[in-house]
């Protein structure tokens, strides 16, 4: 039986357990059950319970620093076909791009306001950031999530730009005419950029990855330290290495 929803909360315990499950999918990776009751709105004694039941089934562990998530839910999301063949075939152009640049370099898709990031290299060179595969972002503040709205179907645009959008910077675009103005630029340009609207520390640069009917299904993005990283000329590497991982997922 699926999931029953009243006032938006779950009420089956899958629908619960999935609630929880997605609450690592945000920037912090461990948490405490407290930290988790916050999360989710579920009653502490239901977290509690449905935690055991999670770590006893493999889907959470015990790290040092609190809950995590285990290996049964790695092991699945590398099942999951569409994420795996897109992340085989940008593996080698991102390790080579990570190796020329020395700066930080990833790959990710949309889901809703948010993109899911399906692999991170971080650069030598390149500000630690807290992104790394399996995480998700605001897709309105990350280069990566608004060349994938650019360049999305109208519909799925239009439900991700109805989201509340945060501030998480002062540079972050969440006015709706001037982030649609925005996305307009990206798509004429081909590229969409950050600047520090993240991290007032991180600048980066995100080109749209397409499959062989020419619909987005990722986008690949390279960002380093704000003023020192050269974002136009990365441009440039980041279409050809575009072209690559869309010629490399079509042959898949």
């Amino acid at each position: 039986m699926s999931p029953v929803h009243r006032n938006t909360e779950e009420v089956s315990s899958l629908g619960r357990s999935v609630q929880i499950l997605r609450a690592f999918l945000r920037p912090t990776r461990h948490m405490t059950v407290e930290e988790l009751v916050r999360r989710t709105d579920l009653p502490k004694t239901t977290v509690h319970r449905l935690v055991a039941e999670l770590i006893r089934l493999g889907m959470l562990e015990r790290g040092p620093s609190g809950l995590q998530l285990g290996t049964v839910v790695f092991e699945l999301g590398e099942a999951a076909p569409q994420s795996r063949s897109l992340r085989q075939a940008a593996r080698r152009t991102l390790t080579d791009l990570s190796h020329a640049t020395n700066q930080n370099v990833g790959l990710a898709v949309l889901d809703g306001g948010e993109v899911v990031y399906l692999d991170t290299y971080i650069g030598r060179d390149a500000p630690q950031i807290p992104q790394r595969g399996g995480m998700r972002w605001p897709a309105h503040a990350s280069c990566s999530g608004k060349a994938l709205l650019a360049f999305a179907d109208d519909d799925v645009a239009d439900e991700a730009l109805a989201r509340p959008r945060r501030t998480l910077t002062d540079f972050t675009i969440t006015g709706d005419d001037e982030l649609r103005t925005e996305l307009e630029e990206i798509r004429r340009r081909g590229a969409a950029f950050d600047r520090q609207e993240s991290f007032l520390t991180v600048s980066g640069v995100a080109v749209p990855v397409f499959d062989a009917n020419g619909d987005v299904v990722a986008a690949v993005s390279i960002s380093g330290l704000s003023g020192r990283i050269n974002l136009p000329r990365f441009d440039i590497a980041l279409k050809a290495a575009a072209l690559t991982i869309s010629r490399a997922y079509a042959a898949a």
